[in-house]
């Protein structure tokens, strides 16, 4: 597909993502979409006469050749919804970007990633913890995402470059600028170990309403996240309600009760929003990624340790292959909820399996 023809695509008027990719996979390629008639258009979900017009104007292609200008002058790579370097893990989510602006040296498919974020108003104790997590996840060959924003964003960065961690800072403007400024220095060093990324062009503002939309890609592009440090208000709880919306891992630091920075920590917690850590160590071991932890609880030689019912053992078949929701199991084993509820606390007291946000489960 042509290159200016993908970015004119994400500057026609009035649609979003999901009408993007219906285009797309009715037209075939975002040429063809440029050059469909009025008949084919018309055929295509979520296209009304206002989006042909808008299609048919020159403007979405005037401002795409600006666009194709500033990045082949300035290095930065174009990451299309259907290119293999493309975020495989946000693809998978609805609303995802069709197209993305990245400049830096990293893989965003690499097979660990985190998104860590929290609080503009970090406190010492918010801080320390980003240190910790940092240096305690160093060896585990993972990519830290986050905001590059005031407070835990920008600490956390700052750490992944103290302990020679890949870092990303999603941006919710265009490469064209850096907000807040102050960061510039920040975010250079990012690029050579790291980089930054954003569905924004060059000359979008760092507009409020831009940032609750870039953190949907910071939470879709990881495996889980993690909030530090949060107020109830804020776009932290933003970026944890959206990763919950998509499945993912979400996890909280909990903190004391009369502080208003752990508020909405404890609040993901108590509502079961997110899963309680205190160390990284914790968040290791959640996600599995200790391997001494699952040689220890290997599946082999747990049902060698432990006599397990037929149905049981199922249970423990069908996690074989990765983690699933009670609904999953449900449909796949065809055994009544009410009953595989007991099964399930039975091998979570055996320690076989763990029970992690939403009701999944994943073996340990």
């Amino acid at each position: 597909m042509s290159m200016l023809h993908k970015i004119a695509l994400t500057f026609i008027k009035s649609i979003g993502p999901v009408t993007a990719k219906n285009l797309l996979a009715y037209c075939g390629s975002a040429e063809n979409v440029f050059s469909a008639s009025k008949k084919q258009l018309l055929k295509i979900p979520g296209v009304g006469e206002k989006t042909i017009e808008a299609i048919r104007s020159t403007d979405a292609l005037v401002r795409a050749r600006q666009e194709l200008d500033f990045i082949e002058k300035h290095g930065i790579e174009v990451l299309f919804f259907s290119d293999e370097k493309y975020p495989k893990r946000l693809k998978n989510c609805i609303d995802s970007p069709i197209l993305l602006y990245a400049k830096g040296t990293v893989d965003f498919n690499q097979q660990r990633i985190i998104s860590i974020v929290g609080t503009r108003n970090a406190t010492s104790y918010g801080k320390n913890l980003c240190k910790e997590l940092c240096e305690v996840l160093a060896p585990y060959n993972v990519l830290i995402v986050s905001g590059l924003a005031y407070g835990i964003d920008v600490t956390t960065h700052k750490e992944c470059l103290a302990n020679h961690i890949p870092t990303v800072g999603v941006l919710g403007h265009g490469l064209d600028r850096m907000y807040p400024k102050i960061h510039k220095a920040v975010a250079q060093k990012m690029v050579l170990n790291g980089g930054l990324l954003t569905e924004f062009p060059i000359m979008t503002n760092p507009d409020r309403p831009n940032f609750p939309q870039r953190n949907r890609i910071i939470a879709g592009i990881a495996d889980a996240t993690v909030v530090v440090e949060a107020s109830i208000k804020g776009g932290a709880l933003i970026t944890a309600e959206i990763a919950n919306s998509y499945n993912k891992d979400v996890y909280a630091f909990p903190g004391r009760t009369n502080d208003v920075f752990s508020e909405g920590c404890n609040f993901l917690i108590k509502t079961n929003r997110a899963g309680l850590i205190t160390n990284a160590n914790d968040l290791i071991y959640y996600l599995g990624w200790d391997d001494e932890i699952k040689v220890k609880h290997n599946t082999k030689q747990t049902t060698l340790q432990l006599t397990l019912t037929p149905n049981e053992q199922r249970v423990v078949d069908a996690l074989q292959n990765g983690q699933l929701s009670i609904d999953e199991l449900c449909a796949q084993l065809n055994i009544q909820q009410s009953k595989l509820a007991i099964i399930i606390l039975t091998l979570e007291m055996q320690g076989v399996i763990v029970s992690l946000p939403g009701k999944i489960y994943k073996l340990l």
